[in-house]
């Protein structure tokens, strides 16, 4: 066996003033030293505005186009989506959208640059064709008449591939070369990247693996004698070798992507060529690592200097990472640069709940700790081999200083960018080599990653934007970082807050686990293995016992209304902090008694500490003072929001704790005594909630817990005494429901219910697939597609039919499905023997009347694979389907209204999910479906409490929504009370008032 080091292990998100406090001392040189770097920055910031490139680069579209304006955006959107449209209707609608954002016919060109000119040139054109104020559809009959329609789709696609042939070396390697071949004896060093999105399938593995290895024998042909490092290399993705690159699936990972990358490396070690790891996102890093030192502990790579990898500095590991580098003791490659997605890192963590983020908040903080590695790594020297991707000329300047002209490194800058700098360089220093990331690949993959580059280089604060705008002063450029950042209290961005502050002052954010940290996911699982779960029957409620809990619950109203709002809030805040504390134990008892992944559990318990705090400090607001009311002087006027009575609160099975919780708090919080009845499938779970707020500090008397099946529910909803029912679960249900209130006769009582759906996505042409079929699995298959909001029909534009619908089969072949308590599981049961029995029914009707696209395989048990059917029509589907079960239906882009008839004829209106890179078509959608919850461009399940409040119109449900401002008023009613204040003789306070 290999001799494996041990796994990688640093603090995953540590504290920003903590880093700082250790980077900030060393981070100053002598005054000598500051001296040069002043002057060869300068030196070389000004190489960059005097350059007068005739073609063009990055730096020139920034400065004509910056991502500041609404032109900057429009053509970010529009190269990111434009080369893969591929029907002539939606090139229209979309080039007209994104041109009709920006005023491009006025834009008047700043630039020289042939590339910058002709590309404004063709947008002033499209956008002249395309008049002010017109309509999509009557544009395109009009530009069709006079001939314009192909003029503006030609233009514009020229214009994007004038953009994408100047960012990208060749769209394939053989043409790569010989652009990339050094003329009139310059020196020259590439690293070529084989461009497109990660892995979804393991047709997409395979293609990228063969595409990686055909790279490495025609660059190392084509190579020379040169010896490392003065010899080209090749980058991979290991996203891009596997579909399920994630922590959770590592020891697949270990089992099928260690080979693939050895034999890639063995490829390269053939003919001596640089072979660099990417980096990927910081939940990856960890399983990136253990990848790594796995391949390279396998004797046949070595005597071979060429194998690298990329270390991100704005990740605040990256310095542990240089030390576990340093310790595996062979002679290595490293490419040190800053990081390229910052905003979706800071994102993930604040979804996440995570205590603090794994990157850096504030640029200067990155640059700092890019500094920080630099040095080290070239203290590392010759073992490691150092390489300084970076665009800035204050960077350069510094580590050309800190190298003392030691040699044994190399600088990096993109194609396409940096050409000014660099060639300034090679002019003052003609030792120092530098080298060439080149991407490779055709116009469409490029455009993707063109976008990331503009965005992470024309933001604001960049060093490349600022440097490509005149009226910044060259000694601003200079300010180092450290003088940016003065203290370390100052570390941390003040305008975003840690995640478990998203939500502050009003409440904290559910706290959560990050999987992609060994040591958290370890501790979690060993924690949930240890755990004792009682699932010992619990007898059913009799009906006698439920009447006797209503009349209990109504005996407990009086003195629970009477509670002050803030106590009420308080024990709610408190139930939160319970569950927060008992985590590990409300995970293990929904993973036994609900059948739920750990990924799935974890998320149910943050909704349910969600829903206390929310509740709480919604109620706060509603109940804690009684608004005054505007009128005439001499009275007041006061409304007052009371509790109704005796609540009934019956819930489902698939959310055991989180609705259950949800509606029970929230009853509780608007003064109501509540008799709650959770799914007969899952009591235990609601018995340790309500075990739990009773010890958070509601009394007994106001929360009763009865169980059992539907005939308890109806002995409930159909009790003389009760103020209201809330209610989740099927449109059937709720309309018994409906008519035992309704059939009383006593006082009229609210009925809120949120019901089920045939919940849709629409996805045209101008959709990115890889995103699509990540929301499509998520959407339909997470949960083994039990959620309420889960996709169950998706409408995708017949001209990119089927290489969607074969992207998100091959992305589903990919779950593996089993037992939830297996961390590696994605699909795990449906909830009983009855539900497995109607879904094996529906798959069998389907199979004879529908086309099957995927059949997954389950095991024995309460398991259903996932499948996906096409449809002929939208009609065929007449019933939610609440399991694993996609179906799917073409449309042609003319007949999108028909699609939006189809959903409004099912009657449902609980979710939509829409992807499109069109905004008119988006506005159109929104405007014209009454749906509760619209997603755009996103998964459409997951709706967090109080961000994204959720419940459907229709027979999806009453309204209003759970988790939402207006859902506490319902559980309320509302007095008035007007007092005179002049009743005693007069108006003492208006007498008593001055001019």
């Amino acid at each position: 066996m290999p001799n494996i080091p041990p796994p990688f292990t640093a603090p995953y998100a540590p504290d920003d003033a903590e880093l700082a406090a250790q980077l900030l001392p060393a981070s100053h040189l002598s005054p000598p030293q500051e001296a040069r770097v002043d002057r060869t920055a300068t030196r070389l910031i000004e190489a960059i505005r005097k350059r007068d490139d005739r073609l063009g680069g990055v730096e020139d579209m920034l400065r004509e186009f910056a991502l500041s304006t609404k032109e900057g955006l429009a053509l970010m959107v529009l190269a990111e989506a434009l080369l893969r449209v591929p029907d002539a209707r939606t090139a229209d609608q979309f080039i007209e959208d994104k041109l009709g954002e920006g005023d491009f016919i006025h834009h008047e060109t700043k630039s020289t640059a042939f590339l910058v000119n002709a590309s404004a040139w063709a947008l002033g054109l499209s956008a002249r064709v395309i008049q002010p104020g017109e309509t999509p559809d009557g544009t395109i009959g009009r530009l069709v008449k006079r001939l314009g329609a192909p003029a503006v789709r030609t233009a514009t696609r020229q214009a994007m591939r004038l953009m994408g042939n100047h960012f990208v070396l060749g769209e394939t390697i053989e043409q790569a070369l010989e652009r990339g071949r050094p003329r009139s004896g310059q020196k020259t060093r590439y690293s070529f990247d084989m461009l497109g999105e990660g892995a979804r399938t393991a047709a997409d593995a395979r293609r990228y693996f063969d595409a990686y290895a055909s790279a490495i024998e025609t660059i190392g042909k084509a190579a020379g004698s040169h010896p490392l490092p003065d010899r080209p290399g090749i980058s991979v993705k290991l996203s891009a070798l596997h579909p399920r690159f994630e922590a959770i699936s590592r020891n697949r990972v270990m089992g099928e992507l260690v080979p693939q990358l050895l034999d890639l490396a063995q490829r390269a070690k053939a003919h001596d060529l640089n072979f660099t790891v990417d980096a990927e996102e910081a939940d990856r890093l960890e399983l990136s690592l253990d990848v790594i030192a796995a391949t390279l502990a396998d004797p046949s790579l070595s005597g071979w200097d060429g194998f690298g990898l990329a270390i991100q500095a704005y990740q605040k590991r990256a310095s542990a990472v240089i030390d576990y580098v340093d310790a595996l003791a062979r002679k290595l490659m490293v490419r040190l640069v800053k990081g390229a997605y910052w905003d979706t890192e800071i994102k993930r963590a604040q979804e996440r709940g995570l205590d603090g983020y794994p990157v850096f908040t504030r640029k200067a903080m990155t640059d700092l700790n890019y500094v920080a590695c630099a040095s080290k790594l070239l203290s590392l020297r010759p073992r490691i081999f150092p390489q300084f991707a970076t665009h800035n000329a204050l960077t350069v300047a510094t580590v050309l200083e800190l190298a003392q002209d030691g040699g044994g490194f190399e600088f990096q800058r993109l194609h396409g960018m940096g050409e000014a700098l660099y060639e300034q360089l090679a002019k003052d220093h003609p030792d120092i080599a530098y080298r060439t990331y080149a991407p490779v690949g055709s116009h469409r993959d490029l455009l993707a990653y063109l976008v990331r580059r503009l965005l992470e280089n024309g933001a604001n604060s960049s060093f490349v934007a600022q440097a490509a705008d005149y009226r910044v002063p060259v000694v601003a450029l200079l300010q180092r970082p450290a003088d940016a950042i003065v203290r370390p209290q100052a570390a941390a961005h003040p305008k975003i807050p840690l995640p478990g502050d998203l939500f502050a002052p009003e409440r904290r954010n559910s706290r959560g686990v990050e999987f992609g940290a060994r040591a958290a996911l370890d501790r979690l699982l060993a924690d949930v293995k240890a755990e004792a779960t009682n699932l010992k029957p619990i007898a059913d409620t009799t009906p006698g016992q439920a009447n006797a809990a209503v009349t209990a619950a109504r005996a407990g109203f009086a003195a629970w209304s009477r509670t002050p709002a803030a106590t009420r809030a308080a024990a709610l805040e408190q139930a939160a902090h319970l569950l927060e504390s008992r985590s590990v134990h409300f995970i293990a008892l929904l993973q036994a008694e609900g059948g739920k992944t750990l990924d799935d559990a974890l998320s149910e318990l943050r909704e349910a500490a969600d829903f206390c705090r929310y509740y709480a400090a919604q109620g706060r607001k509603l109940f804690g003072v009684d608004p005054a009311m505007p009128g005439p002087t001499g009275e007041s006027n006061a409304l007052a929001m009371r509790g109704r009575g005796a609540f009934v609160a019956i819930s489902p099975w698939n959310f055991p704790l989180a609705i259950f919780l949800g509606q029970v708090t929230a009853a509780l919080m608007a003064g109501n005594s509540v008799v709650a009845k959770p799914a007969e499938q899952t009591p235990r779970i609601a018995r340790e909630a309500v075990a739990l707020l009773h010890e958070a500090g509601i009394p007994r008397s106001a929360l009763h817990l009865v169980t059992g099946d539907g005939r308890i529910g109806a002995v409930l909803t159909a009790h003389a005494d009760i103020a209201g029912v809330v209610f989740t679960g099927s449109t059937e249900v709720a309309r018994l429901i409906n008519r035992t209130l309704a059939a009383k006769d006593g006082p009229i009582v609210p009925l809120i219910a949120e019901t089920g759906g045939i919940n849709a996505m629409i996805a045209d042409a101008t959709a990115l697939p890889e995103q699509v079929a990540d929301d499509v699995v998520t959407s339909a298959f997470r949960s083994a597609g039990q959620r309420c909001s889960a996709l169950r029909l998706l409408f995708v534009q017949e001209d990119v039919a089927d290489r969607m619908i074969e992207m998100i089969a091959g992305a589903a072949r990919e779950l593996r499905i089993g037992d939830p308590a297996d961390v590696a599981t994605h699909v795990g049961p449906v909830i009983d023997a009855e539900a497995k029995q109607r879904l094996d029914a529906h798959i069998a009707r389907m199979k004879s009347e529908a086309r099957l696209h995927f059949a997954g395989t389950a095991p024995e048990g309460c398991f259903v694979a996932p499948h996906i059917f096409e449809l002929k029509d939208a009609g065929q589907l007449t019933e939610e389907v609440f399991g694993p079960i996609l179906h799917v239906v073409r449309y042609r882009a003319e007949n999108l209204n028909r699609v939006l008839q189809a959903i409004e004829r099912s009657g449902y209106g609980l979710t939509l999910g829409v992807h499109s890179r069109i905004d008119d078509t988006i506005e159109a959608i929104i405007d014209r479906v009454q749906v509760g919850n619209i997603y755009v461009n996103r998964n459409m399940i997951g709706a967090v409490v109080g961000v994204q409040p959720f419940g459907g119109n229709g027979l999806s449900g009453t309204g209003p929504k759970a988790g939402g401002p207006h859902y506490l008023a319902r559980f309320a009613t509302e007095q008035t009370v007007t007092i005179n204040t002049a009743a005693a003789g007069g108006n003492a306070a208006l007498l008593a008032g001055e001019e």
